[in-house]
């Protein structure tokens, strides 16, 4: 990873790569109605500013399909999310505040902590391997961690599996997540599914939950115990 990369990047280019690697803009093309939903900004303006990224170097356009991160912009959006990463951690193990709500935080201190700071921090928790949300924190040279990991609500009835992950554009679900149990490393089995009504019947320490689709969607586990049980 290039140490400072993106003490040359605005704040607002810094949010795009970051948005764009997030809905998989390193692998595939993202079109630019999905940057601009993600980023809550018009569509004039994401078009607007792909162009500019695309201008820099940090973005590849595809016209009439959407724009795609550069090696560089790759790059730039990793050293982005190790930030956000390690500075979730930090708000949650030093300071104690509820990993619930510390991303808000996060993306705002992301953009003005310098790299010798945030990699003072990184050192004195440790070298922490994900954040609060279990979400694996890239290395110094930008590498991660492969996980063969699914959503929570492709299980079928019986499987069993550890929640590792949890993935909330908004946040608002996280606080449910955290009441109920759904929290990275916890224990969870299926009970039932009943499609016809959207329901799932899950344990999770010790206790049932009863939960539609929309309720589970951004849970992702590893299955366990007896291979894969996926609808």
């Amino acid at each position: 990873m290039v140490r400072g990369a993106t003490r040359s990047v605005t704040r607002a280019r810094q949010d795009y790569v970051k948005a764009l690697y997030a809905l998989g803009g390193d692998r595939v093309n993202v079109t630019t109605s999905a940057i601009a939903v993600r980023l809550q900004v018009s569509a004039p303006s994401a078009t607007n500013m792909l162009r500019r990224l695309a201008a820099d170097g940090l973005v590849l356009l595809a016209p009439g399909i959407g724009a795609r991160l550069s090696a560089a912009g790759r790059r730039t959006a990793l050293e982005m999310v190790r930030r956000h990463r390690i500075l979730e951690a930090f708000l949650v193990r030093v300071l104690g505040l509820d990993w619930a709500v510390v991303h808000e935080d996060a993306e705002v201190l992301e953009h003005h902590v310098s790299p010798r700071v945030l990699d003072a921090i990184d050192r004195f928790m440790g070298h922490p391997a994900e954040d609060p949300h279990g979400h694996p924190i890239p290395d110094r040279r930008g590498r991660l961690p492969r996980r063969a990991l699914v959503p929570l609500p492709s299980l079928a009835a019986g499987a069993r599996a550890t929640v590792r992950e949890l993935r909330d554009v908004d946040g608002r679900r996280l606080p449910r997540w955290k009441a109920a149990g759904l929290v990275p490393g916890a224990p969870i089995r299926v009970r039932d599914v009943r499609p016809l009504d959207d329901v799932f019947e899950i344990e999770v320490a010790g206790r049932r939950l009863a939960i539609g689709s929309e309720g589970l969607a951004g849970v992702m586990v590893e299955l366990r115990s007896g291979g894969p049980r996926v609808r």
